[in-house]
């Protein structure tokens, strides 16, 4: 099971990032649990400088824009 984070202040951006990753991991059949994660620490730890971010089974995987389609169903299918 894929664990995903979507980082960020909880902006328009990051609800619709996190919303489109757990739509299309139920649409492909993959099991992951996606979580919103607000805390200012966590964007440090990952040395987030631009949200929304991504980060899949602890290793930050894209920042700075909403993914596209086929950029999730590629991080869903690794």
């Amino acid at each position: 099971m894929k664990q995903v984070k979507v980082l960020g202040s909880g902006c328009a951006k990051c609800s619709k990032t996190a919303e489109m990753i757990a739509d299309i991991s139920e649409e492909m059949g993959v099991d992951a649990i996606v979580k919103k994660d607000t805390d200012p620490q966590t964007l440090l730890k990952f040395k987030v400088m631009k949200t929304p971010a991504v980060v899949i089974d602890g290793e930050l995987i894209h920042s700075g824009s909403v993914p596209t389609r086929d950029e999730v169903e590629g991080w869903l299918r690794e």
